[in-house]
């Protein structure tokens, strides 16, 4: 079975997300020591499985079967992306436009792929080119936003979002990356209305718990931003961010040792993860 929550195909449009660095511009302006939102662009989530020796035959006899149906290698590209084989997903996506030039889940598939390779302006034409065939595509809105929002280009990814809101999309996404503009906008009540509709169509995730939580420490309710980040790490206790996070309360809190504990576990996580590293310098040596 493929996985398709990071890529879409004719019937599923559900885009997933994996974790990468701390957003350090929202904690500068929100005043955080180290508290830091986490951002979920449209990159993908590494999974060998999807791209075994097994899985890729299977998907490839499919194709053999069948080679001028489009969906085939849309599938399979998606599988060598979850793969990290880049290149060899976009030769099926390709393939898959050619077969199917009005193919705009292919589109935004391809797009996903060069976002991971580091090539903004290829994704966003291609996410351009997806919501040029369907105007009403909330995955493309939310990946073009994402390229928007890294590029600093806040207004341009906020009204992206906001479409993809009001199609009635069901990705916490949508929800997730509008907070955290709401967080650079210093506006907070909002943040955390987003980050929660966020958690409820999303309770797997620990971004938004994340989001929220630093939201909670700017309007100083460390009690729930606390919770969140401690959810976030029972969810997912690989994110050095959520660490970080939790040793601010601690630190906030006065628990030097407990705040060095977690910045130290950050840290092992994330040897270059600088505020868990100015967090471990504030702390080291404990004591309350």
């Amino acid at each position: 079975m493929i996985d398709h929550t990071l890529f879409q195909t004719s019937r599923i449009s559900v885009a997933g997300t994996r974790r990468l660095a701390g957003m350090v511009a929202i904690a500068a302006m929100i005043g955080l020591a180290g508290c830091q939102s986490i951002e979920t662009p449209d990159t993908i989530r590494i999974d060998r499985d999807q791209g075994s020796d097994e899985n890729i035959a299977s998907l490839s006899s499919v194709i053999a079967a069948n080679p001028r149906d489009p969906e085939g290698y849309n599938v399979r590209g998606s599988a060598y992306g979850r793969a990290g084989q880049f290149n060899k997903a976009l030769d099926d996506f390709n393939t898959a436009l050619q077969l199917n030039p009005n193919f705009y889940q292919a589109y935004a598939n391809r797009a996903l792929v060069y976002r991971n390779m580091g090539k903004p302006v290829e994704a966003a034409k291609d996410y351009n080119a997806a919501l040029r065939l369907n105007a009403n595509y909330d995955v493309a809105y939310i990946g073009r936003g994402n390229i928007y929002r890294q590029a600093g280009r806040i207004d341009e990814a906020f009204g992206d979002f906001n479409r993809a809101i009001q199609l009635d999309t069901t990705d916490g996404r949508a929800y997730h990356n509008r907070g955290l503009i709401y967080q650079l906008r210093g506006q907070h009540d909002k943040a955390i209305d987003d980050f929660s509709k966020a958690i409820s169509l999303s309770p797997s995730a620990p971004e938004p718990y994340n989001g929220r939580g630093v939201s909670y420490v700017a309007l100083n309710d460390d009690e729930n931003a606390f919770a969140d980040f401690n959810h976030a790490i029972e969810l997912n206790g690989k994110i050095a961010e959520s660490w970080a996070n939790q040793a601010l309360i601690y630190e906030r809190r006065g628990d030097k040792a407990r705040a060095a504990k977690s910045y130290s576990h950050a840290l092992g996580l994330d040897p270059k993860y600088l505020p868990a590293q100015q967090g471990l310098a504030r702390t080291r040596g404990g004591g309350a």
